[in-house]
């Protein structure tokens, strides 16, 4: 026999006890002589139909409680399966906001390295040659040329930090060697001092954008088996 169907027998018969003595001290307080309870008499067929009803409640109530914990467990599933597809959705939704932010500044980062570039030319060549209207202004005032030296050199590291706040960042190829996924080889020359297919110099620097190519560098590479305008 169960415990609990031990225990729900135990509890009626205390309470059946209960309500006897009660009457009994009832009978007494009104002057009447108590009366001797009657024996109790065993029926053994409606205790076990007591038994068996109390076996199908408890059954009964388990069945409740298994569906119950059914229901719990599929409605707990459904909650993680769209969990998991939101936070699929979400970092779907920032790469592709990231992606699409890189494609459209892209352009402007390229124009302000295309900038740079023509900046450090002109003082490049301010440093080394005079021409047109730039020589006319350094004869007219030799200080006010080398000031405008200084602003093209503060202009160009303020570029730089423009970039650099952008993870933009220069490749260093000179002196190692060719690498085709950052570089395309423009020329070639025979260069007895450094090994076969190491970058002599970069003609253009190329930069990376969170380690990823923005734009190519061209370089020229001692001469070995590699072609003028492409790669090794």
């Amino acid at each position: 026999m169960d415990d609990s169907i031990k225990q729900a027998l135990l509890s009626r018969f205390s309470a059946w006890l209960d309500a006897a003595q009660d009457e009994t001290l009832v009978g007494t307080l009104d002057g009447a002589a108590p009366q001797a309870a009657p024996a109790p008499t065993t029926d053994l067929y409606s205790l076990f139909v007591e038994m068996a009803g109390l076996r199908s409640e408890v059954r009964a109530e388990s069945r409740l409680v298994k569906e119950a914990l059914d229901q719990f467990r599929a409605v707990f599933e459904t909650l993680q399966t769209s969990h998991a597809t939101m936070r699929q959705e979400l970092e779907w939704a920032r790469t592709e906001a990231r992606d699409q932010a890189k494609a459209a500044v892209r352009p402007l980062l390229l124009d302000v390295i295309d900038m740079r570039d023509r900046l450090q030319e002109a003082l490049k060549l301010s440093g080394t040659a005079r021409f047109g209207w730039l020589d006319r202004v350094f004869r007219r005032n030799a200080s006010g040329g080398e000031a405008w030296q200084e602003g093209l050199r503060l202009t160009l590291r303020r570029l730089d930090q423009v970039l650099l706040d952008r993870r933009v960042v220069a490749v260093r190829l000179e002196g190692k060697l060719f690498d085709p996924l950052h570089a395309r080889a423009v020329a070639t020359v025979a260069d007895s001092t450094a090994p076969d297919g190491t970058v002599i110099e970069e003609v253009r620097t190329g930069f990376l954008w969170d380690d990823q190519v923005l734009r190519t560098a061209e370089v020229i590479v001692s001469k070995s088996g590699v072609r003028t305008g492409g790669t090794p």
